[in-house]
């Protein structure tokens, strides 16, 4: 993977902020904060001069996504956070409680998870998936 050739070749940390980088010093090279889009080249950072990988761009995941969609058909304005609010409702349908669903996406406020609960609101009749016949 790029992670174990960029650590072999002294290159596999990630930016951390300050606060972050202090408190858990080596945090920026272990596996749960590497990117999970990672560019395919190095760059020196502007801010330290240390050469690492960065994030692909949200720009061009967002550009592959309306590509694809594009490409089968669906004629709808779709981004990547699209799919995070699919996850996110699904999540709340199939019954997981909502501060599972807070921890997953990041949230601070339950509150801002919350207004995913609106689709609860349609009852029994809410929407539902239609990969759900599959099984």
């Amino acid at each position: 993977t790029f992670h174990e050739r960029d650590l072999a070749e002294g290159y596999g940390a990630v930016f951390l902020p300050n606060a972050l980088g202090k408190k858990y010093k080596n945090a920026s090279k272990e596996w749960g904060w590497q990117y999970v889009f990672p560019a395919r080249n190095l760059a020196v950072d502007p801010l330290d001069g240390i050469t690492r990988r960065h994030h692909v761009d949200p720009s061009v995941i967002n550009k592959a996504i309306k590509t694809a969609a594009r490409t089968v058909g669906v004629n709808k304005a779709i981004s990547a956070h699209t799919f995070r609010h699919s996850f996110a409702t699904h999540l709340l349908q199939r019954g997981t409680d909502i501060r599972t669903i807070q921890a997953l996406l990041g949230h601070t406020d339950v509150a801002t998870t919350m207004i995913y609960t609106h689709i609860l609101q349609q009852g029994g009749h809410g929407v539902e998936s239609p990969l759900d016949d599959l099984f």
